[in-house]
């Protein structure tokens, strides 16, 4: 098990690294994460829905994703309030305490039961913490970290990031915080992120190992570059940098302004954008941005209300009346809309007045569609593929002309996806994850930068294969950096010691 001190340290990929490490040794692994806090979600080849990190991992276990990996979902949807997909289905919206006071007499057997089938499947289970297993407030209806260890009678790895500082007090702290029996589930710690000379950390390594009376396996570094999703929002604030954009341009770069929704979800839809040479892409609240961006992204959203509210809030409703062309995605497509009928009160109940940029209204409902698709991007004739996870039905003007045709799997009946004003300037899609096929995502750039007289003459990056080099790349450090044969020590499969150097 991948525990941490903290949120953002690292938890989920070195958890997709072991994975990997564990795969290519033959061994039959999956990854397992009791419960998951984020607005980036995945759907499973079956249409349910857990973390994007587990459907990262298993990617990296060579698997296909299944709820069992992540029998809890938490989708924050206001301060104190979160949705709650039970074994990859909405099972409601409760209130932070409320879920606290039921965690073990709802959603522990839920747990277990997911625990129990990959347990009977795989030879090998790589489970992650979440946040940190020292949070003495919540201990009590722990489900996640120590608990779920203890059910696993798992080894524990505890992970610690030094990038942001504080590295050596964030790992004793969170032991010194252990009870007795927690702490003897600790087998070592690893540092996350170094960046610089290893001897200098040496002094201080020494140290907290005679203190805590626990070992180091080792140091990460600092890897860049990795074509692979961050989950936590915290991962989100670094890339809200750069001054705003103006009329003048310092470069041929297309310019994409995401607008960052207090309440934005699967901002993975955008990695593989971002990760293009020729593409500058911020998420921003601007209006400078915004008005100046080669294409304003309305991204989508947990709460496509308030986010609507926030949006107009700051005029940047005005900013998009300015923009080169507009993009809006699930929620954001429901924005641009007419209006929004909300009769159930999913979110904040009655009739709101969208921007009236697309001719589409949308009513807000209880069940929830989670479904991967596949089909035809009509201004363009790619083929596209992606997934819907939206609680909205959405009717279509007469005569309004469809972003694309789509197909499920249980179904060969073809259908509209989203819509688009008839000189492509305005478009909307409930599709997500549409950007992570490189075809359709060179096609889909090269149009734009025709549209603002940039040529398309570009460096182009292949993400697919890239995110294959990358869970290897990140498999070979953590091989080479971690003292795995320590880790894996009372381990033994098919006759061979999984900890041993290939």
């Amino acid at each position: 098990m991948v525990l941490g001190t903290g949120s953002d340290v690292g938890k989920s990929l070195v958890t997709a690294a072991l994975c990997r490490y564990l795969a290519r040794r033959g061994i039959a692994v999956a990854p397992f994460k009791a419960q998951n806090m984020s607005l980036n979600s995945a759907v499973t080849p079956d249409g349910k829905e857990i973390g994007r990190a587990q459907a990262l991992q298993a990617e990296a276990a060579g698997i296909a994703p299944s709820v069992d990996m992540n029998p809890i979902l938490l989708k924050p949807s206001s301060s104190e309030g979160a949705q709650v997909v039970l074994h990859g289905e909405r099972f409601g919206t409760v209130h932070a305490a409320d879920y606290r006071g039921r965690n073990r007499e709802r959603f522990w057997p839920a747990v277990l039961e997911s625990y129990d089938r990959l347990a009977a499947n795989y030879e090998a289970i790589v489970l992650e913490g979440a946040g940190s297993p020292a949070e003495i407030n919540l201990r009590e209806g722990d489900i996640v970290n120590m608990a779920m260890a203890h059910a696993a009678d798992a080894r524990c790895m505890l992970v610690g990031d030094i990038d942001r500082g504080g590295v050596f007090a964030a790992i004793f702290g969170t032991l010194a915080l252990l009870d007795e029996r927690d702490r003897a589930r600790i087998a070592g710690f690893t540092i996350n992120k170094f960046r610089g000379d290893r001897s200098l950390l040496e002094p201080g390594i020494l140290e907290i190992e005679k203190r805590c009376e626990s070992r180091c396996f080792g140091v990460l570094p600092y890897l860049r570059n990795l074509q692979l999703d961050e989950e936590d929002s915290l991962a989100l604030e670094r890339r809200r940098l750069g001054a705003p954009w103006g009329a003048r341009r310092d470069d041929d770069r297309l310019r994409i302004a995401v607008l960052a929704f207090p309440y934005l979800s699967n901002f993975t839809d955008f990695e593989s954008l971002a990760a293009e040479p020729s593409v500058e892409l911020r998420y921003t609240d601007r209006c400078d941005d915004v008005a100046y961006a080669d294409v304003a992204i309305l991204p989508g959203s947990k709460n496509t209300i308030a986010d609507l509210q926030w949006l107009r809030e700051r005029r940047l409703d005005f900013a998009l009346q300015k923009a080169g062309r507009i993009l809006g995605i699930c929620g954001g497509m429901q924005m641009l809309g007419r209006r929004i009928d909300d009769p159930h009160g999913v979110e904040a109940g009655g009739t709101h007045a969208a921007l009236a940029m697309l001719p589409l209204s949308t009513v807000m409902l209880r069940e929830k569609t989670t479904i991967a698709v596949r089909g035809t991007h009509l201004a363009t004739g790619e083929p596209i593929g992606g997934y819907e996870i939206h609680v909205g039905a959405t009717s279509y003007g007469s005569g309004s002309l469809p972003f694309a045709e789509i197909e499920d799997g249980q179904s060969a009946t073809r259908r509209r996806d989203g819509a688009r004003t008839a000189d492509d300037r305005v478009t909307g899609t409930y599709l997500h994850g549409i950007f992570d096929d490189d075809a359709f995502r060179h096609r889909y750039l090269e149009r734009l930068r025709a549209s603002v007289g940039l040529g398309d003459n570009f460096d182009r990056r292949f993400i697919a294969r890239e995110r294959e080099r990358s869970l290897d790349e990140l498999a070979d450090v953590v091989e080479r950096e971690l003292d795995l044969a320590s880790f894996f020590s009372q381990w033994n499969f098919h006759g061979t010691e999984v900890g041993l150097q290939r």
